[in-house]
């Protein structure tokens, strides 16, 4: 039996598909449910239970010892600014649970988060010895940053693996509102609107729409997942990006050319309490992540034709849902 918290998640739905497909379905699902679509990307998977994240923390000691506990329930919303809420979702939470699988040895894989590395001036390397020089630039980065640096005081942190996720996009994703990726967010502006807003740069470095980050297809995350989650020598962090950052305006490429419409583009400012902790550039060291991981990942332009032509196309867009031919199967 596995736990996954934040099951019904963006990841955690697409992770529970592959493992479906893998004829793994004896999963408990730990989350919480609010009054968003989230619920939908429930309907098309096989798992053994459901919980409330809440009523799950409280009774651990009641609850069937699992093999594996892959936690990746969070508030990941780079916007929040009640650092209180965070700190008792983010911390607090995951300290409780990873003490409580350490007690009974129960491997921990858990969502740490490339927000941890803030403007990149300490570089995008996952070792263990630099994540102390690491300096957020949002609450959520901070509260997943103070996780990481407890495993570590703890002596925990070669028990267990946190996955540092880049800018992950794809199915499932849906309901996550202004966290929803780039892509989507492009993809609705051209079909509502035929062009695509970007932010303007306010760093001489950059010209406008030319911010590079490391966009990576949930279809590699998911890949990555699956073989690091049962692999004991996988402990410490683990970058999960592709090492090849794309700009904003290669992503706005992809998508017309995806939709097959000509190419508009306007600038807009960037929002005065966004412009200081704005992130130009994202770069996973992707190092140790091809220790696990050694082939390819997917190109921006191929994952984003099959994110736009075999799924947000069509009506129901969540995983395992629809038959396509050509559509990626692995997950």
């Amino acid at each position: 039996m596995i736990i996954i918290t934040g099951g019904a998640g963006f990841i955690g739905s697409s992770l529970i598909h592959r493992l479906n497909c893998a004829g793994i379905d004896d999963i408990r699902i730990v989350d919480r449910l609010g009054t968003d679509s989230k619920w939908k990307n429930l309907v098309n998977l096989r798992f053994s239970d459901y919980f409330d994240c809440d009523d799950f923390i409280s009774d651990l000691d009641k609850t069937r010892k699992p093999r594996l506990i892959i936690h990746l329930g969070a508030c990941s919303t780079t916007y929040e600014k009640d650092c209180g809420y965070l700190m008792k979702n983010n911390f607090e939470y995951s300290k409780k649970l990873c003490k409580w699988a350490i007690r009974n040895q129960i491997r921990f894989v858990y969502a740490s988060s490339a927000a941890t590395y803030g403007k990149g001036e300490n570089g995008f390397c996952d070792s263990i010895e630099t994540a102390e020089k690491l300096r957020p630039i949002n609450p959520y980065g901070y509260s997943k940053q103070i996780f990481d640096l407890w495993l570590i005081r703890k002596g925990y942190i070669d028990k267990v693996l946190g996955l540092k996720f880049f800018n992950v996009y794809g199915p499932n994703e849906y309901h996550k509102g202004e966290m929803r990726s780039m892509v989507y967010k492009a993809y609705k502006q051209i079909v509502n609107s035929s062009k695509v807003r970007l932010f303007k740069s306010y760093n001489p470095d950059f010209k406008d729409g030319m911010q590079k980050r490391d966009f990576i297809y949930i279809q590699d995350v998911v890949e990555v997942i699956e073989k690091v989650m049962d692999n004991e020598s996988a402990v410490g962090f683990l970058n999960v990006g592709t090492g090849n950052p794309m700009t904003f305006i290669d992503l706005t490429d992809a998508v017309f050319q995806a939709l097959k419409k000509v190419k508009v583009l306007s600038f807009i400012d960037i929002p005065e309490d966004l412009r200081e902790n704005y992130q130009y550039f994202t770069e996973a060291d992707t190092k140790k992540l091809k220790q696990f991981h050694p082939e390819k990942m997917m190109s921006l332009n191929k994952a984003i034709k099959d994110y736009v032509g075999n799924y947000l196309e069509y009506k129901d867009m969540n995983f395992g849902s629809v038959n396509l031919p050509g559509r990626a199967q692995k997950i």
